[in-house]
């Protein structure tokens, strides 16, 4: 199978539900209709912070999501690109989409001539790590939160 990674378009809206809501269900959070329709009015807004791209296989089904943004790095005088959410639908992996779709981002963020790419896994996705280790370093941060 091929890969074409593209932006997100305005018809992908029920494709792209379905590969978002395979993401929710991989970390057990409910994604109901208002949740859904909130990200993708962000996705679909140019203005919005929040940018998608997505892969789609040969016959143009869309096996895969990238959801990602720009921050800014005021000790490396610099900005980096993160990917807040990165899925491949599970009988699609292991051909080339969660690659294609990190090193596109890569391209977007080169392009723009920041200076990283960053994004966070669960660490107890073994097959991701795999992949993630091939094509970026472990950070030695650790990332907290305050839930609010």
């Amino acid at each position: 199978m091929s890969i074409t990674i593209r932006p997100l378009a305005e018809g992908d809206f029920f494709a792209w539900l379905s590969l978002y809501e395979g993401y929710a269900e991989t970390f057990d959070t409910p994604l109901d209709d208002t949740r859904a329709l909130r990200v993708w009015t962000w996705l679909s807004d140019a203005s919005h912070e929040e940018q998608a791209i997505v892969a789609a296989a040969d016959d143009g089904r869309l096996v895969g999501l990238a959801h990602f943004r720009e921050f800014a790095r005021p000790l490396a005088n610099d900005h980096g690109m993160f990917i807040d959410e990165l899925y491949v639908a599970p009988d699609s992996r292991e051909q080339g989409a969660g690659t294609a779709l990190i090193q596109a981002v890569r391209g977007l963020a080169a392009e723009k001539g920041f200076g990283v790419v960053q994004w966070a896994s669960s660490g107890e996705n073994d097959p991701a790590a795999s992949l993630y280790e091939t094509l970026g370093t472990r950070s030695p941060a650790v990332t907290y939160e305050i839930r609010l």
